[in-house]
């Protein structure tokens, strides 16, 4: 959804209950004898007060169904009763003038005295859109809430009367309801001083008012006032003067019945016959090659729908076209429905990459969906599990619980451990989610069902059941992982306290963790069997989260090493790192090694998970120390007679690694990128880690298109160099064979939207438009060689100081 776009239901379309919620009473209550106030927060026992809140709906001024009242409250002050209330009424009901007159009587008081006072509300605002959250009703003392048009008892506070309370319940109301952002540190100091400012106003004012707190339902958008049936608005009298005149057309964006009997009648099963000889002239036939073209995100417009349409047996032959010839079935139609899924089964067998389309929420048919496992089931177990995270989110779309979809990926797994330890923390990750963890339960059973099931007959000659229990022993290894981050987050002092109590937890009161009484598959790389913790050679990270870096000895006598976090949410560097696997694989089938390091990430829940160490410095530490990359790398690889005094390989190596997380920390819109996130290997690789921004989301403003330091620029010998020239020549090649595969990237992208990741859930579509456009897919290889050489030549401009002030912003960047 763009930042133009106003998304909305309309009233007359929901058919549910009006409810809402009486909250409370705020204020001093009238007294029962002039001696003695009953003040709300005193403790007079003399004659308890026992209220409660009776709510009317009057529509145009009449009562509109029967009054409802909350239970008697006597157990206040203060009296807070937390009661929804749910009316006979429904939404489509209302109209313009929909008031809710809300009134409060005490029953401890005589017949004359159990008035306490009442107040009304327009349900809907000035702009016509439904009232959300929460509502501070001012009463009318003595007064019962009043529901003709021109009510004597608003609730609303008059304006002039209106301080800075009002204004602050205001903004905490728009809080409540998700429109303003939450920093929970800015947060808490807010909610402090807006407490102290109402002590204030209730100390100067005397608490004089009485008001009732009425929290209203809220919806997924807005909800806009639209009465059932013709709504004509009463146009304003015509004067002299060219005035615009506001008339509601009911017709608008309703299909036109002439053009729809046309479509039908084209569309028609009879000319089924007709349609089997048909042949697309040239005109046509270049049309069609153009929508071939169009990327999985188009959205087909009528005249290309009934194209394809009219031309689908010709097309059967051809393989992209099948999931645009989808794209234009009217499922609805049964007879359509059934001649399109007769002609996908004859269609010319299509491409892993085109199966991930049909996985997607655009596809609900059971039959498309089953068709794409269908052709999943070709693909090896290397390839599939390139796609794995996606298809574990694309169980969200299927019908059912125990879909084909799941059970495909279920009895893959049950020949491949680590494919099914990769499975297992995909699902389980899930289980946090509730709106999906029944689907992912179901799964995460019919996987230890089947794996069970196997017996003395399981891969790798193992028992299925030992097995199991293997992928088990890992959940139960971060668990405790988990736990000695707790005690070591405890221990007061710096960073060398707390390596030395993880250290000392591991060699005394968790010493079982020095040595594993059973060997555990490593959650990281499955096929790796991990024996214990080394103490010695563990440490802690200087951070806040104070994540743990742990050495594991392993069954070959190797170590490995590996990065633990709590409270932080790893599933979208898991995704980034499984596309920069993913980028690295496709540029190598294309005999483009450039030397990336997509390191494992591994998110084993929602706030929690590992990656793999590497060992590595961050430019800015290197910096610190060496003063610039190329003496850190001289000390590693000096050659006298190499460029730069380092050898040509590890030049060459720090180019290419360079080129290639250029190109696709633009094309993923990679942000936030500063010193201590780029980090250099020994042996010249240049890798990127931190990714909590994606998709062009950046913390800093006016971030340059291309995530290029001055200091990588010179370690290349400055933007006249020839080694410069050959990593832009690196970094074009890169970017066109990636191109090659944007309908894999973007149905990949697509198959992640409905996931929990932040960056991708907060707005989907336009995540995915971003991406495209990142690709350029409007343009051919040549014109987008140009393209990027002056993507390239305007980044690194802005790192040297002849440029203008735009230039200037970009280069404050990396400050």
């Amino acid at each position: 959804m763009t930042g133009n776009e106003f998304r909305f239901f309309l009233s007359c379309d929901i058919n549910l209950p009006v409810t809402f919620r009486i909250e409370k009473l705020e204020g001093n209550l009238p007294s029962t004898n002039s001696s003695n106030p009953a003040v709300i927060g005193s403790g007079v026992e003399e004659k308890k007060p026992e209220l409660y809140v009776e709510c009317a709906l009057y529509i145009d001024g009449a009562p509109f169904g029967l009054p409802m009242r909350t239970r008697l409250e006597s157990s206040g002050p203060p009296f807070c009763w937390g009661e929804l209330i749910t009316l006979s009424t429904k939404y489509r009901d209302l109209t313009t003038n929909s008031q809710l007159a809300v009134t409060v009587w005490d029953v401890s008081c005589g017949k004359d005295e159990g008035l306490v006072g009442g107040a009304t509300i327009h349900l809907f605002n000035v702009k016509k859109q439904l009232k959300t959250g929460k509502h501070k009703l001012r009463l009318w003392q003595g007064k019962e809430a009043d529901g003709s048009i021109h009510s004597t008892t608003p609730g609303k506070v008059p304006k002039e009367e209106c301080g800075e309370l009002e204004r602050l319940e205001k903004l905490v109301n728009k809080y409540e309801r998700g429109l303003i952002q939450r920093v929970d540190w800015l947060d808490r100091l807010a909610f402090k001083s807006m407490e102290k400012i109402k002590d204030l106003e209730s100390s100067k004012n005397g608490s004089s008012h009485l008001y009732v707190l009425i929290d209203f339902c809220s919806f997924e958008h807005r909800v806009v006032l639209q009465e059932s049936g013709p709504n004509l608005l009463i146009p304003a009298s015509i004067t002299s003067t060219n005035e615009l005149v506001t008339v509601w057309d009911p017709e608008v964006g309703k299909i036109n019945p002439s053009e729809h009997k046309q479509l039908k009648l084209a569309r028609s099963l009879n000319r089924g016959i007709i349609d089997r000889d048909l042949k697309p002239s040239s005109t046509e036939r270049k049309s069609i090659q153009r929508i071939l073209k169009y990327p999985p995100t188009r959205t087909l417009s009528g005249d290309e729908r009934q194209l394809l349409w009219k031309f689908r047996f010709s097309l059967m032959s051809e393989k992209r076209a099948l999931t645009k010839f989808l794209r234009c079935v009217e499922w609805s139609d049964v007879q359509e429905a059934k001649q399109a899924i007769e002609l996908m089964g004859r269609w010319e067998m299509i491409d892993v990459c085109d199966a991930l389309e049909l996985l997607s929420p655009v596809f609900e048919s059971e039959e498309v969906r089953a068709h794409a496992v269908r052709v999943l089931e070709r693909a090896d177990d290397e390839e599939l599990q390139c796609y794995l995270l996606q298809l574990v989110q694309a169980m969200r779309f299927e019908r059912s619980d125990k879909s084909r979809l799941s059970q495909f990926l279920v009895q893959r797994s049950l020949s491949n451990i680590e494919f099914a330890s990769f499975l297992k923390w995909y699902v389980a990750v899930e289980l946090h989610d509730p709106a999906y963890a029944k689907r992912f339960y179901s799964t995460y059973e019919m996987l230890e069902e089947n794996m069970i099931k196997l017996g003395m007959g399981a891969f790798d000659g193992g028992d299925g059941f030992k097995l199991w229990q293997s992928l088990v022993r890992q959940t139960e290894l971060t668990a405790q992982l988990c736990s000695i981050m707790r005690d070591v987050r405890n221990v007061r002092g710096g960073t060398q306290k707390k390596i030395e109590k993880l250290r000392h937890l591991l060699s005394g009161l968790l010493s079982e963790l020095t040595y594993f009484e059973e060997p555990i598959r490593s959650p990281l790389a499955p096929t790796v069997l991990i024996t214990g913790i080394i103490p010695s050679d563990s440490s802690i990270f200087k951070s806040a989260l104070h994540p743990l870096r742990l050495a594991f000895r392993t069954s070959s006598g190797g170590c490995l090493k590996i990065i633990f976090k709590k409270g932080d949410d790893l599933r979208q560097d898991q995704l980034v790192v499984q596309m920069v696997s993913l980028m690295d694989r496709l540029l190598k089938l294309e005999n483009l090694d450039l030397h990336l390091t997509p390191y494992r990430v591994l998110a084993t829940g929602h706030d929690e998970g590992m990656m793999e160490f590497i060992p590595s410095k961050s430019l800015a530490q290197i910096l610190s120390e060496h003063r610039s990359i190329t003496s850190y790398l001289q000390k590693f690889h000096p050659d006298e007679e190499g460029p730069f005094g380092i050898t040509a390989t590890c030049l060459e190596t720090f180019i290419k690694s360079c080129a290639g997380y250029s190109v696709i920390t633009y094309i993923l819109g990679i942000g936030d990128r500063h010193l201590d996130n780029l980090l250099l290997r020994d042996d010249g690789r240049l890798f990127h880690v931190d990714f909590g921004f994606i998709l062009g989301r950046d913390p800093k403003p006016f971030p340059p298109p291309m995530k290029l330091c001055k200091e990588m620029v010179e370690a290349m010998g400055g933007a006249e160099s020839q080694y410069y020239t050959r990593f832009k020549s690196y970094c074009c090649e890169a970017y066109n064979i990636l191109r090659k595969s944007s309908n894999l990237i973007l149905n990949l992208f697509h198959l992640m939207a409905g996931s929990n990741i932040p960056d991708i859930a907060s707005d989907p579509e336009k995540g995915i438009l971003k991406l495209q456009e990142k690709l350029r897919l409007d343009l051919d290889d040549e014109e987008c060689i140009h393209f990027f050489q002056d993507l390239i030549n305007e980044s690194v401009s802005a790192l040297f100081p002849q440029m203008v002030e735009t230039i200037h912003r970009w280069a404050q960047y990396w400050r």
